[in-house]
């Protein structure tokens, strides 16, 4: 059984930090790749930063220079350092894999982040 259970959402201020962490159980973790993923109010689910197995990482360009993604698969846990937060930002966050092997999609639960003007 694969769970991903994300954490460190919050309410924060323009400009501000937070840290996600996803932390993963079950054996799939070290060999896929982990998304971020976020969804505001009223819109679509989003990619915003995809971590590698190997740590290498992408991002949408819309969070691009603010956002840095990072795994510590000793930990089974992933991280997404967010900076210089922006109103528009705000969502619920959520982590996401896909098995290599299965191809099963597995999600979190997400963890609500609100960034106030």
């Amino acid at each position: 059984q694969v769970q991903l259970v994300e954490s460190g959402g919050g309410l924060v201020q323009a400009g501000g930090s937070l840290r996600l962490s996803c932390a993963a159980s079950g054996s799939i973790f070290s060999r896929n790749d982990l998304g971020w993923h976020r969804q505001a109010p009223g819109k679509q689910r989003e990619l915003v930063a995809t971590i590698g197995t190997v740590g290498n990482t992408k991002y949408s360009d819309s969070v691009k220079g603010r956002f840095a993604g990072a795994r510590d698969n000793a930990k089974n846990t992933v991280y997404l350092q967010m900076n210089s937060l922006k109103p528009e930002d705000t969502g619920v966050y959520y982590c996401n894999t896909v098995d290599a092997l299965t191809r099963r999609s597995y999600w979190g639960q997400g963890t609500q982040v609100t960034v106030s003007s």
